[in-house]
């Protein structure tokens, strides 16, 4: 009796605060090139039931997923522009916008969710969000698309020396590039609406995603090889463009970025049990699947350690100290 009564209680207050916040009518276009089906997708659909729940519809988030808006760049300029409100980009990529961001493509670094996350929620995470302001953008929260694997048509890549001379499609990103250039691959950036085609006619060997894209964007008919690397924790950043922020009033701001906080969670969590059972699938529907041991991961760690160490450099030195205190990167080895 006593949880029925707190239960009641704590919807009357909802209710109460809800109808007490002033919601103007709004249609909100949120944007992402992952396809439907992967958990940035699933998180979108969430935000757009609670947003439009919580301002009695007066909100409306309507969903573009698959690119198709356009391209991750395009799409980003149009939200700068004031063209479409929302989206969701890897959050690595925001490095072409705030070189901080790098900070969250160092490779190898992250292959542990729990730490990823008090990086994620804690004074680094907030630090770089304060940046976006500058850029026209405003980052309401970090969700996730999840650890990337690589994927390709030559052999499995169990050792770095495996990686030489295998034609990688990356996102555009300075340090995958430099990644995978130490390692010995030839990084061919394209966008993600061109990486299937691309690996259907052998324009590209292989590419590197998490197992959801791999399975949802059916890369697994195209690809014979799935190396689990857990190269990179692909951190994902809910983005507003400030343009259309700044026309919200306080209580309307409030509304997106407590529903996108409250999200994170379910999605990340969301995202994390997919993972596995993703693998499996990808495995049963024929892919050859090799899983790379701790050793296995610190040897191409330790082959990376100029890439990071460089790349690391072009980022505030308190915000890489924090992040290689948090994951347990050692610079002096």
């Amino acid at each position: 009796m006593h949880k029925i009564l707190i239960a009641l209680a704590t919807a009357t207050c909802f209710c109460t605060t809800a109808a007490a916040a002033e919601y103007r009518s709004h249609t909100i276009k949120f944007a992402v090139t992952t396809p439907k089906g992967t958990p940035p997708v699933q998180g979108m659909e969430l935000f757009a039931e609670k947003v439009a729940e919580r301002s009695g519809g007066k909100i409306k988030v309507r969903l573009f997923p698959n690119g198709v808006l356009g391209g991750d760049a395009q799409v980003l300029s149009s939200l700068q522009g004031g063209v479409i409100e929302m989206m969701m980009w890897s959050a690595g990529n925001l490095v072409t916008q705030v070189p901080d961001f790098g900070l969250l493509d160092l490779p190898f670094l992250y292959t542990d969710p729990q730490k990823v996350d008090v990086l994620l929620d804690g004074e680094v995470g907030d630090r770089l969000i304060a940046q976006l302001p500058q850029r026209q953008l405003v980052g309401l929260a970090f969700w996730e698309l999840g650890m990337r694997h690589l994927t390709n048509n030559v052999h499995p890549v169990a050792l770095p020396a495996d990686a030489s001379g295998i034609k990688i499609r990356l996102q555009e990103s300075p340090i995958s590039v430099d990644t995978w250039r130490a390692l010995g691959a030839n990084p061919t950036p394209l966008p993600f609406t061109e990486v299937h085609t691309a690996l259907e006619t052998g324009t590209v060997d292989g590419q590197e995603n998490p197992a959801t894209v791999i399975l949802s964007a059916k890369f697994n008919e195209v690809q014979k090889y799935l190396s689990l690397t857990r190269h990179s924790y692909n951190a994902h950043m809910v983005l507003v463009g400030k343009p259309f922020w700044d026309r919200l009033n306080t209580d309307e701001q409030q509304l997106l970025r407590d529903v996108a906080m409250e999200v994170r969670l379910e999605q990340r969590q969301l995202s994390r049990e997919n993972d596995a059972k993703v693998i499996a699938e990808l495995e049963q529907a024929g892919m050859q699947v090799n899983h790379l041991d701790e050793e296995a991961l610190s040897r191409f760690r330790e082959q990376l350690r100029p890439v990071i160490l460089e790349h690391a450099n072009k980022i505030n030195p308190e915000l890489t100290q924090k992040a290689f205190e948090i994951v347990g990167f050692d610079v002096q080895d």
